[in-house]
């Protein structure tokens, strides 16, 4: 098994083991203040553009208008949920997806399926990786990136990946979620989606 892959099992299985109590905890807020299901499951696509199902903790409704169709995010997030993105609570269950091989530590951030026509071919190199809960991205302004800057730095970190590298993105990691650091409650208000930016240069 390959070092990136045993470091994962290693790291995740700990992380699981010490942070059960507030993943409880967590689940038990969610429950109390949001309601039932507990868990968000999106398909993600994963290495090669396989598809696989993140595990998040809910922090919306399923609130829909007349027609039936789901309200926009920032009309369904809950206050709830809001204290749950802002302390990055929500991301904890991916230590499952890293354990079941669906993700690693560190990688490009798995993003929505229907963005997948929409990569040039250097961009598709995010894809040679398994997705990561945090990455270079990620410790360089989140959110707060534009799309071309974020997959700039994913294909630096595909084409530069060492274990050292990991260490490093996995301990900043640590240290901006409690500073709390570019965090987009509203990850749409900070960057247009994808598929919608490039139809328009389309």
């Amino acid at each position: 098994m390959e070092m990136k892959r045993c470091f994962d099992i290693t790291v995740a299985s700990i992380l699981l083991l010490l942070l059960s109590p507030i993943m409880l905890l967590t689940a038990l807020f969610v429950r109390i203040r949001i309601g039932n299901p507990i868990w968000f499951l999106q398909e993600r696509p994963g290495k090669e553009m396989k598809s696989f199902h993140l595990y998040k903790f809910r922090t919306m409704t399923d609130a829909r208008d007349s027609n039936g169709d789901l309200l926009p995010d920032e009309s369904r997030l809950t206050k709830a949920g809001i204290f749950l993105r802002r302390l990055s609570l929500d991301e904890l269950p991916q230590l499952i997806n890293v354990l079941k091989g669906d993700m690693s530590l560190v990688g490009p951030r798995p993003l929505l399926v229907r963005y997948n026509p929409y990569y040039t071919s250097k961009e598709l190199t995010r894809f040679k990786v398994r997705p990561g809960i945090t990455g270079l991205a990620q410790i360089s302004g989140r959110n707060m990136l534009s799309w071309e800057e974020r997959f700039e730095l994913d294909a630096h970190y595909v084409e530069h990946w060492s274990f050292l590298v990991d260490i490093r993105i996995l301990w900043l990691t640590v240290i901006h979620v409690f500073a709390r650091k570019d965090v987009a409650i509203y990850p749409s208000q900070a960057v247009m989606d994808l598929d919608k930016e490039r139809q328009m240069l389309m």
